[in-house]
């Protein structure tokens, strides 16, 4: 009997270590099954929209008090109030439910939004800008990694919230200030078209100071073809430009692709867009650790800045790194990269870089107000 037992044991054991492993090595297959839409994409049955002239469908405004406002040590962030230049944020995909969009008016969803996103991301930008950054419905996470039919419509009726969110921010916010546009994997995807229907070749191109274009790789000729007037940054000073990078490790695995919808003609081939972001220089030189003043992980508390974290190169259009630390990561975080995969460092695009990203935000800013000053001296009579 207790031969039988102990064999019963072992055999449940071997199975649960099994199954164990089996999960795990395909735990990105199942979790994108997971979260797969099971119905039909319906405008009809899409959350209701946000109304942009409502606090609420914000995550971030300068009157508001938010997780935009906060800041690593040793460095404030301006008087948004006061500030003479705007953000406009889009953020990454935060919603990881079953439909095809998801609601703007979930109070836990909302709180994620604002925590691995605003928190993290925007908050960047709070030394040189008064932030805004609209809530929206965005699109299934599957939306990113097939391209049909549904998952364009998804995407579709998200970037509709964010060119309504635009329209409004210009009218009741903005009203012809300099702006920076700043994005992140879907919002990325959402900046980019943005920027070809509302500011390429249009009067409010005189107002970019710069668009950062962070996580979905963009062929650089796919931007010369749909942004003729707006070039790729090749100095920390360049204003008008973009900047967009997607960092990777040497020999990383891509276990999910998160790619840019594609409506229609197939994509354009060549090398994605590629700003190395110590350096902030559109070429193939590497840069040392040396030159990264911090990454920065506000999630955590107390908030972390680690200088020198990784260097940077840009390959093959990729911006490779070199971490050798592990990161400070809740145990979602490290759910989500492992599903990613080993090296691929998607989640952290912006944490990797943040103070660099402060920095220059402010640099950019200020030579954008040079311009601008010795323009309008220069049409004095």
């Amino acid at each position: 009997m207790r031969n039988k037992l102990r064999r019963i044991t072992v055999a449940t054991l071997l199975a649960s270590t099994l199954l164990g492993v089996l999960l795990v090595m395909n735990f990105a297959s199942i979790f994108l099954w997971s979260v797969t839409p099971r119905t039909p994409f319906s405008k009809a049955r899409a959350p209701t929209p946000p109304d942009y002239t409502q606090p609420s469908a914000w995550s971030a405004l300068p009157e508001l008090h938010d997780l935009a406002d906060k800041v690593p040590p040793s460095s404030p962030g301006v008087d948004q109030s006061q500030a003479p230049v705007d953000v406009f944020y889009i953020h990454p995909t935060t919603y990881v439910g079953g439909e095809w969009n998801g609601p703007t008016d979930d109070v836990a969803l909302n709180a994620a939004t604002d925590r691995v996103a605003t928190l993290i991301q925007a908050s960047a930008f709070n030394a040189c800008c008064a932030i805004y950054a609209p809530r929206y419905r965005q699109a299934n996470l599957t939306a990113f990694t097939g391209q049909d039919e549904e998952g364009l419509a998804a995407v579709d009726l998200a970037y509709q919230d964010i060119a309504a969110a635009f329209r409004i921010w210009r009218e009741k916010y903005n009203q012809g200030r300099p702006f920076i546009l700043a994005a992140h994997s879907q919002g990325t995807v959402h900046a980019r078209r943005l920027l070809r229907e509302a500011v390429s070749g249009t009067p409010v191109r005189q107002q970019l100071v710069a668009a950062y274009l962070i996580g979905i790789p963009i062929p650089e000729e796919t931007l010369r073809q749909t942004l003729p007037d707006i070039p790729v940054c090749a100095s920390p000073e360049q204003t008008g430009c973009l900047i967009g990078w997607n960092a990777r490790g040497a020999g990383h695995s891509e276990r999910i692709q998160v790619r840019e919808p594609v409506m229609g003609t197939a994509p354009a081939s060549g090398p994605a867009l590629c700003v190395n972001p110590l350096t902030w220089r559109h070429d193939l030189e590497p840069a040392p650790r040396e030159r990264n003043e911090g990454a920065v992980f506000l999630e955590v508390v107390p908030p972390q800045v680690m200088p020198g974290l990784t260097g940077a190169q840009c390959k093959d259009g990729k911006l490779e790194v070199l971490v050798d630390r592990d990161l400070p990561r809740d145990f979602m975080s490290r759910l989500l990269d492992h599903t990613l995969g080993a090296g691929n460092y998607h989640p952290v695009e912006f944490q990797l870089f943040y103070m660099n990203i402060r920095r220059n935000a402010a640099e950019r800013v200020a030579a954008f107000l040079r311009t601008s000053a010795t323009a309008d001296t220069r049409s004095e009579p």
